[in-house]
């Protein structure tokens, strides 16, 4: 069969066949964007990165058994109109509705998290009761930021505002203005999770509507096993922590389209990279284990 040579847009090694946009259960969109960072910049390299990195993995899961690329994964490559960042949202929200609406499971590869707005914004529109499920360092509550609403450090109070039902995992850096914002119940915060056994993440589960968007800023990890990222903090989830929730989620609930953002590479050290790859194709396999 005709591969892609390796230099491809496309994410993975795999046969032509499964990266075609008709046949493909699955629509990665590149979403370069970052535009309202305030710390460490690259987050625009991001979506490349992964896309690259994705090269390395095999694509059998020694844990679910399968080869979930047999669905086919379509990377999507959109001209997104990046002169504002509200009108990156409304590009990324027009997009993100069409590919919903064709029945595609939709995941965004960031860029800062801002990018992940406009995608919520037509997961709302299209199954009303929502949950988002936020992995995270940050509670981005902020009703705005030098000024812009439309800042990485403001994108769960859109969500909220949207009426959406956040569910905030790992969080351990809060400003003060966003404690008004923060609902106690819905919020996971990373110095108590390390104190206690994974009871935590059925009690996160339990709080979720059965439609769930899941995002995960990569600053959920923690920076010994994730350090490219824009604003690391220490003291974030470790990988098999967060495979381990991922899986009770994907089990439980009904997760109808996903993000991973906020991957800043550094070009000295590719091991972000590749997590950060894996996490998405493990995320895609958890899905078609459920099916």
């Amino acid at each position: 069969m005709k591969k892609y040579p390796k230099e491809t847009d496309f994410f993975l090694d795999m046969d032509a066949e499964f990266a075609e946009e008709e046949n493909a259960r699955y629509v990665l969109m590149e979403v370069p964007y970052d535009g309202t960072s305030t710390f460490v910049k690259g987050a625009d390299q991001g979506p490349r990165a992964i896309i690259e990195a994705s090269d390395s993995l095999e694509l059998y899961d020694v844990v679910y058994g399968i080869e979930a690329y047999q669905s086919g994964i379509y990377t999507d490559k959109p001209k997104l109109d990046f002169s504002a960042p509200e009108k990156m949202v409304e590009s990324v929200y027009e997009r993100a509705k069409y590919f919903m609406s064709r029945g595609k499971m939709l995941g965004l590869l960031g860029g800062e998290h801002s990018v992940s707005t406009g995608a919520i914004r037509a997961a709302k529109e299209k199954y009303g009761e929502l949950s988002v499920l936020q992995i995270d360092a940050h509670a981005d509550l902020r009703d705005e930021y030098h000024g812009s609403p439309y800042n990485h450090a403001c994108v769960m109070r859109r969500a909220q505002e949207m009426g959406a039902n956040v569910v905030q995992v790992g969080i351990r850096n809060v400003c003060a203005e966003e404690k008004c914002h923060i609902v106690a119940e819905n919020t996971f915060y990373a110095h108590q999770i390390a104190t206690e056994n994974n009871s935590w993440m059925l009690r996160a589960c339990d709080q979720l509507t059965d439609n769930v968007y899941l995002t995960i800023d990569l600053d959920g990890l923690d920076p010994s096993i994730l350090p490219a990222t824009g604003t690391p903090l220490p003291g974030g989830l470790g990988w098999y922590q967060l495979l381990r929730f991922l899986d009770i989620i994907a089990q439980q609930k009904n997760i109808i389209a996903f993000d991973v953002v906020e991957l800043c590479p550094q070009p000295e050290n590719v091991v972000s990279d590749v997590l950060a790859a894996t996490l998405v194709y493990k995320i895609i396999t958890m899905l078609e284990a459920k099916r």
